[in-house]
């Protein structure tokens, strides 16, 4: 009974006429007409020949013999396995591939999260926009100094390091959630069209990075007085540790409207207030008095200056760091043969529009132009001022003999605990 149904689901048999042979299906195989043929499933059917010629009508094969007839003309076709509990269950390989791609790509998700380095030498996400450390008062960033950072020295320019001043300035405020439409203004002074301008800025290089070295830059700010601010870097070797360059600079608030000095709106305050670090200023205050240059007194005058459109940032005046191009313009060529930048100081005086023309004056103090080029350190005072005379930037520099390991100048050099990094 069952063999038969098994044979029906291949073929669908209609009753024999009275003179065909029975069907012998115990051992697995009958005898259907004229073929033999195996099916694909694990119980082969068997298929013999009749010796007797079947019935026909009209010279056609009827009953069972018609549909053998009709399977000889077309292909075997396999049928599927039985279904059975085991066949119906998930492919696991398959699902633990899955779960494991899955546990990888969380894994490598976490990692990026992890900013602890897992060697000394070796830094997680070292280039990013950086991070705010200690209760949220130091912003802490690297930089890698690329091949197109460095000068005739092999060495990162003083350019090139003001560049990274001012970058982490901007992603400090950016980082706290500060930032407004303005070029580092917060949202309180993007609404009364204030902006921050830089009044001083003091810079002291111990040692100047090469090309490929990572360097670390901390930054923090503290009030000046009632209504300014100081902003102070820290730059290290970010494998070492070692103490690359100091920078302390002091900001007032100007309207960017009427381009006059402001006083801090309570709002403002309320705003900055909680992210100023009580500390002492990375760089001690060099008080000495920046003399005013002219044509007499300078030893060295380069006019015809004029800002580029590159030049101009965002509140449409020069950029800071375009200026100490421009003071070095002046400086002798001597002095930039054999000596290297130590310490340079800036005081701005006025801005510099697109459409300004500006002079370069530089002399230098207690030598002569012809006897630069000695082992001594050179210092140099500076102005930078329109053609009408205005002035816009003072500036004083000092300069060591290169490949010389003279620290500490103008100031002195500060121990980590002392710099209040």
């Amino acid at each position: 009974m069952v063999a038969t149904a098994a044979t029906s689901s291949f073929f669908p048999v209609p009753s024999p006429p009275g003179d065909a042979k029975s069907s012998k299906v115990g051992s697995g195989s009958a005898s259907l007409g004229g073929i033999k043929s195996k099916s694909a499933s694990s119980g082969a059917l068997q298929v013999k020949a009749n010796a007797q010629a079947p019935p026909k009508i009209n010279g056609s094969p009827v009953g069972l013999t018609a549909s053998v007839e009709t399977a000889k003309k077309e292909d075997v076709v396999s049928s599927p396995a039985p279904r059975t509990f085991i066949n119906q269950l998930p492919d696991w390989s398959m699902l633990l591939a899955a779960i494991t791609t899955m546990f990888l790509a969380a894994e490598k998700q976490w990692m990026m999260l992890d900013w602890k380095p897992k060697r000394a030498d070796m830094l997680i996400d070292p280039f990013g926009i950086g991070r705010i450390v200690q209760d949220g008062l130091v912003f802490s960033q690297n930089f890698s100094i690329r091949s197109y950072e460095i000068g005739a020295d092999r060495t990162a320019s003083i350019e090139t390091l003001m560049n990274h001043l001012q970058e982490t300035a901007l992603n400090h405020v950016k980082t706290a959630g500060l930032l407004g439409d303005g070029f580092g203004s917060t949202p309180e002074m993007s609404k009364r069209n204030l902006i921050w301008v830089v009044t001083r800025m003091q810079i002291l290089v111990d040692r100047y990075p090469t090309w490929g070295d990572v360097v670390h830059v901390d930054t923090w700010v503290s009030a000046s007085g009632k209504n300014g601010m100081r902003r102070d870097w820290l730059v290290r070797d970010a494998k070492t540790g070692e103490t690359l360059t100091r920078a302390s600079s002091l900001w007032v608030m100007m309207n960017k409207v009427t381009r006059r000095l402001s006083k801090i709106p309570e709002d403002v305050r309320g705003e900055i207030e909680p992210y100023f670090l009580n500390s002492d200023p990375v760089v001690n205050e060099d008080s000495t008095k920046l003399p005013k240059l002219d044509d007499k007194t300078a030893d060295i005058i380069r006019k015809g200056l004029t800002p580029r459109w590159n030049d101009l940032d965002v509140n449409q005046h020069v950029n800071n760091v375009k200026y100490i191009g421009w003071i070095l313009e002046s400086a002798p060529p001597p002095v930039l043969e054999s000596h290297e930048l130590a310490a340079i100081t800036l005081e701005y005086r006025r801005e510099c529009g697109r459409d300004s023309v500006l002079q370069s004056l530089t002399a230098v103090s207690g030598a002569g132009i012809g006897n630069l080029g000695g082992p001594g350190k050179v210092e140099c005072q500076h102005l930078l001022r329109h053609e009408d005379g205005a002035e816009i930037v003072r500036g004083r520099t000092e300069w060591r003999p290169k490949h010389a390991n003279n620290f500490g100048m103008m100031g002195g050099q500060l121990s980590a605990d002392e710099s209040g990094a």
